[in-house]
This record gives structure tokens, sequence and C-alpha cells, in this order.
């Protein structure tokens, strides 16, 4: 049995700075087939650093207080989750998750992923505009040993980090 309360949980930022507090709840409970994450986000603040998918795993959100706005598909599709709901994305399924900057209140959530509690960096894709391609690509995702995203296009190969 292992306990963990959310106030002695590290924060633990993206890499990208798009959130303030985010706490891998899964490691404080030392989780193996499940991802546990907890966000406190305010205006303009991100789940995760922009549109992407996770072959290996799905995920949930449940928002707790505040309106959260995920853009869904390769369409960018627009929904927004409200206090008490929850959305799901299958594994392979574009999402981005964040606060929009005029909004009203912070959000308050969590973020569960399944199966494992970590991800396989192989697995993730990201849709970001290729410097290359000058358009919109799939690119592969890799944490690099510094802690930092590299992004390569799919298409051409060209490598990035932000």
């Amino acid at each position: 049995m292992q306990k963990a309360a959310i106030d002695d949980v590290d924060v633990v930022a993206n890499p990208m700075g798009v959130h303030d507090v985010r706490k891998p709840v899964s490691r404080a409970l030392g989780t193996e087939h499940v991802a546990m994450n907890y966000f406190e986000l305010a205006p303009g603040e991100a789940f995760a650093g922009g549109l992407h998918t996770h072959g290996d795993q799905e995920e949930v959100f449940y928002v707790l207080s505040g309106v959260a706005t995920f853009e869904v598909g390769r369409d960018h599709e627009r929904v927004d989750v409200e206090a008490g709901e929850l959305i799901r994305f299958a594994p392979g399924e574009f999402q981005s998750g964040f606060v929009r900057e005029d909004a009203d209140e912070d959000v308050v959530a969590w973020a569960f992923g399944a199966p494992g509690a970590r991800h396989d960096w192989d697995q993730i894709e990201s849709l970001i505009e290729c410097r290359e391609c000058d358009a919109e690509r799939v690119h592969a995702t890799e944490l690099t040993d510094a802690g930092r995203f590299r992004f390569t296009c799919t298409e051409c190969g060209t490598s990035f980090s932000p």
C-alpha cells in the first residue's frame, strides 16, 4: 500500500514551460500501470506543449474546477470541459488541453493515462508546423538527455528543439 497527499507531491513542470503546477502523483505512489497527474492551470497555461498523441496510452482528463478547452484531431476541433466533466482520448487521437487566455478562473484537473505510468517516447507524436516543409506535419517527439523536447518531422526529417 502507498499513500500520498497532493500537498506533499513535488511540482514537476513541462520542459516547455507551459504550466506552473503539475504534480506527478503516479511517481509519488509508485504506480506501474496507470499515470496520474494533478494540475493547477492559470489562464493561458496548458496541460502539455501542443497537439500530440500517445500511441501507447489512452488519456482521461477530469476537471475539478474551471473550464479547460481541448483541441481534438487534425482539424483542431475545440471542446470545452467544465467542472465535474471528463473527456477521454483514445490511443493515437491527437489532443491538447489548455485554459483560454480570457478565462475567468483557474483550472484544477486530473489527467489519467493507461496502460503504463510512463510514456514510451517512441509512441508520442506531435502535430507541428514543420520549419522545412512549411506545413503542419506529424513530428516524432523525444525527450533529450538535457530534459528538453526534440521534434523530428516524419516527412522531411528536420529536427528542432524549442
